[in-house]
């Protein structure tokens, strides 16, 4: 045998053994980088969806919060069968669904058990009482079942068979002053709309579905596994999450995931992953838990759908060539062209997967790896841009939501929570200053007559011109608000008692005169009451409330001021 041949030999069987070699180190490699890769796709997927579904329900929650918290049910609430109560209640119902996104709500009494309901479509106008919740019937449990729990929010899956509607339900508890459950209230979300825009959302490769904190399945594609009416089922007739796994160590490893989640609650955005088997496919499966609402959500990825492994087989023919020319220009162009780049590339993977979108420079061969590097490059900057644009609109729509539920829509000024946080504000610099404020408390005249007489849009109208009298009447630096229904709400400071009167009888000449000039002549009663430090809340509303009582008790279109020795003074 010939030197050449041998030499030939020789040099094919270092190839092979180097071929074989770089083959098992490529898929090595290939194999770690995808998953590296993987579990940050997963990571970002699932705080993306998280935030899709928080930001189409924190809105209808706190709509649904400030609906149980309105004076107007609450009252009626406690005495259903009084016929004023119950008209003010159905118009504040009313006010709240053209507000829900869906259109829709319900209220159900605890102690009649009546059950009323409206939707989209005004279906049931001048009729929303749809039946009598009965504790002996399944369909009613929940009701009950969420009433002993004493949980003051609750959302769940269920088909209404009453209504002939399977929706997401909102169920908020309505408490009255003494914190006792009086009822509940909320609205729901059409299922089948929720699930196309939330769940089903097209994504090849990539699986998207949310349990509840005991892993019952409440949102997902397909509707055979969602676990309807979860609030009353046992444990152990669940469809838990761990259906939709076959091997036993699958449905164990995504079961651990939620414990170890539930056990680091406090974590705000900590994300767990790990590989799974759906249908006989690999997938990473990332779950977050959504203390707003109470659940987890869970994204599984086919990483074989969405990053094929075949995508880098293009590596293995600069391999092989490189190879074919000598095994010493092969050790050079590895070093230079593939083990350097990838290095390179690996530690920014690691350095994305921490969170930072400041890449080092990365060498870019003439190669496949290059163009890998420069892709790699582009999907950093372009996810950075996602993760900013996503971040900037989850801040502005926090600040939105956040504005929304303190401004009344109707006149432009604070709503009750906002004045609520008002008066805590003003309580607390009190408490600091040791000096007092002002609070008046008016209403209008006679306005369901007005309403009745000339409609609500009528009444409307003269809210807000009434709501332009009062800026007009105060300073730069008080705070008007809305209180709910006719009743304004306004906080003086600083202020003293006679500052407190002399605004208080210029609001009512005010309204009186300006309303005169419109040709729908309004007035108003006007209570106030003068807070030192040291009172509460419920002392500077309970105070200056009962100064609007006396002043309409006495004839309306009057004032009355109450002080912390009880003196009152009055004026027409």
């Amino acid at each position: 045998m010939s030197l050449k041949t041998r030499f030939l030999s020789l040099a094919a069987g270092l190839i092979i053994v180097s071929a074989c070699a770089s083959w098992l180190a490529y898929r090595e490699l290939s194999a770690d980088l995808i998953e590296r890769w993987g579990r940050q796709v997963a990571e970002i997927q699932v705080r993306y969806d998280s935030a899709r579904l928080l930001q189409s329900l924190e809105r209808e929650i706190g709509l649904a919060r400030q609906m149980a918290d309105s004076t107007a049910l609450i009252n009626w609430a406690t005495a259903p069968e009084n016929e004023t109560l119950k008209a003010n209640a159905i118009y504040e119902m009313e006010s709240f669904r053209a507000n829900f996104r869906d259109n829709s709500y319900f209220v159900a009494l605890r102690e009649s058990g009546r059950y009323y309901f409206n939707n989209e479509k005004n279906e049931f106008a001048n009729r929303q009482f749809r039946y009598v919740l009965d504790p002996e019937k399944p369909d009613d449990a929940w009701f009950y079942q969420l009433i002993e729990e004493g949980r003051d929010f609750h959302l769940n899956v269920n088909p209404d068979t009453e209504l002939g509607v399977t929706k997401l339900w909102i169920d908020v508890l309505m408490r009255d002053a003494d914190k006792r459950i009086v009822g509940m209230v909320g609205t729901g979300m059409n299922l089948d709309t929720f699930l196309q825009d939330i769940v089903d959302i097209n994504q090849e490769g990539i699986t998207t579905l949310f349990v509840d904190y005991n892993g019952a399945i409440q949102l997902y594609r397909d509707r055979n596994y969602i676990d309807f009416a979860s609030v009353v089922k046992p444990e152990g007739q669940k469809n838990t999450v761990d259906l939709l796994f076959e091997a036993p160590e699958d449905k164990q490893k995504i079961l651990g995931m939620l414990q170890l989640l539930k056990k680091n609650s406090d974590k705000a955005g900590h994300v767990e992953s790990g590989f799974v088997t759906v249908e006989g496919r690999e997938h990473l499966a990332g779950v977050a838990f959504l203390p707003a609402i109470g659940w987890f959500e869970i994204t599984l990825l086919d990483l074989n759908t969405l990053l094929p492994q075949s995508y880098l087989w293009p590596l293995v023919a600069v391999f092989i060539a490189s190879l074919l020319i000598t095994l010493l220009v092969f050790h050079l162009i590895i070093q230079s062209r593939i083990v350097k780049p990838i290095v390179g590339l690996e530690a920014a993977v690691e350095k994305v997967r921490s969170g930072s979108f400041t890449l080092p420079r990365l060498d870019k061969p003439d190669n496949e790896i290059g163009r890998l590097v420069d892709h790699f490059e582009k999907m950093t900057v372009s996810l950075r841009d996602s993760t900013r644009e996503l971040e900037n609109k989850v801040a502005q729509r926090t600040d939105e939501l956040h504005e929304l539920a303190r401004v009344d829509p109707l006149t432009g000024l604070k709503n009750r929570r906002g004045l609520d946080e008002a008066l805590d504000e003003e309580i607390y610099l009190a408490e600091r200053s040791g000096k007092g404020f002002g609070v008046i408390w008016l209403d209008i005249d006679h306005f369901k007559s007005i309403n009745d007489q000339l409609g609500h849009q009528a009444g409307d109208e003269i809210l807000c011109r009434v709501a332009l009298w009062l800026k007009a009447c105060l300073r730069s630096y008080d705070h008007p608000g809305r209180w709910g229904g006719d009743e304004f709400v306004i906080l003086l400071s600083p202020c003293d008692p006679a500052t407190l009167e002399h605004i208080a009888k210029r609001i009512r000449e005010s309204v009186e005169q300006e309303s005169r000039k419109t040709g729908t002549p309004v007035t108003v009663s006007v209570g106030g009451y003068f807070s030192k430090p040291g009172d509460d809340i419920g002392k500077v509303l309970r105070y200056s409330d009962q100064a609007l009582y006396r002043a309409k008790s006495e004839g309306r279109n009057r004032v009355c001021i109450n002080t912390p020795e009880n003196t009152e003074v009055s004026s027409v």
